[in-house]
């Protein structure tokens, strides 16, 4: 007979597991319900743009099966993801983020930063959850309760993204749908409550990934040497990411720049990592490039709105300059 304390590493190692695989799918819930709603956003902005009628259709004809599909995926290799590369992950989008934000001039956004950081809100998600549920007494249960409210929000903002690409264009015209009604006058509100919702979620996340990555320092000595190069290295991404060109009509640079993230998180871990962490880096590369081809049309939409409004913001001090002359 096997006594109990045979069993208790392998019993250990299954609810670790189970408690990595509901927090993927919290965080690929958390993906799910980005993208929804700015699909809702992207799809009423293109239905009012006559050169966007492409992406319109693009965004109603996607399949219903991709979407549970993309959530699997994502709920896959975020559980394979290791709390360290997850962090630093976030760390990047984060630092990347702030960058971007004050380089764009005044007055203007960037609708493509929402989609560049699905993966990272992922790993952001899990990093909180990880951190937040740490040594609690019944972590498994709260994340099983965690895992039933980011699902019944992602079933709902699937289920309104549904409803948008099929009912809107009658209802918001016929006026009898409360919903369609709503959006017809707050859908541009959309992108506020994104980055507000975003905000704090990467703040939390944030704080979360260095607590995280400093448990494994035993010194000051071991940390000081893991946070010298990666600060350089984060630092001379940075400085990658404003050199290149701020909007682009193609694909190409977007998955370009995942590529040089990756690569450099890649080099990074080769001198100051451990194995494990490279293969998460490779996992994290899949992630970020699923995510991308999953939101190929929506990615268009975004070029087309950011490259329009960009156009609209240069022409303004022109006119201004030309009415004082």
């Amino acid at each position: 007979m096997f006594s109990l304390g045979s069993w208790l590493p392998g019993l250990t190692w299954g609810w670790a597991l189970l408690d990595a695989l509901l927090q993927g799918l919290v965080g690929a819930c958390a993906i799910s319900v980005l993208c929804s709603l700015l699909k809702v956003y992207l799809y009423i902005q293109c239905l009012n743009d006559p050169e966007g009628q492409a992406e319109k259709e693009a965004m109603r004809a996607q399949r219903r099966v991709l979407e549970p599909l993309h959530v699997l995926v994502l709920t896959g290799l975020l559980a394979l993801v290791g709390s360290r590369v997850a962090a630093l992950v976030v760390l990047e989008f984060s630092l990347r983020a702030v960058s971007t934000l004050l380089s764009l001039s005044k007055g203007s956004h960037s609708t493509q930063l929402y989609l560049l950081c699905q993966y990272s809100l992922g790993c952001g998600v899990s990093c909180g959850l990880s951190f937040l549920l740490e040594g609690a007494p019944h972590g498994t249960c709260n994340l099983a309760l965690a895992v039933g409210l980011a699902g019944l929000l992602a079933c709902s903002a699937r289920r309104l993204a549904r409803h948008v690409c099929t009912l809107y264009e009658l209802h918001s015209t016929a006026q009898y749908c409360g919903v369609c009604i709503l959006l017809l006058s707050t859908g541009h509100r959309i992108p506020r409550l994104l980055r507000r919702a975003l905000a704090i979620t990467f703040t939390v996340a944030d704080l979360a990934a260095v607590a995280l990555i400093n448990r494994d320092f035993l010194s000051t000595g071991e940390a000081v040497r893991f946070w010298t190069p990666l600060t350089i290295c984060y630092t001379l991404l940075i400085i990658y990411m404003q050199e290149e060109p701020q909007q682009s009509s193609r694909r190409r640079p977007v998955f370009q720049t995942v590529l040089v993230r990756m690569g450099g998180l890649f080099i990074l871990l080769l001198t100051v990592g451990h194995w494990v962490d490279i293969f998460h880096v490779l996992i994290s590369l899949l992630g970020e490039l699923w995510c991308l081809l999953h939101a190929r049309v929506m990615l268009e939409a975004c070029w087309r709105q950011d490259f329009t409004q960009r156009s609209r913001l240069d022409r303004q001090p022109r006119w201004g300059s030309e009415e004082a002359s």
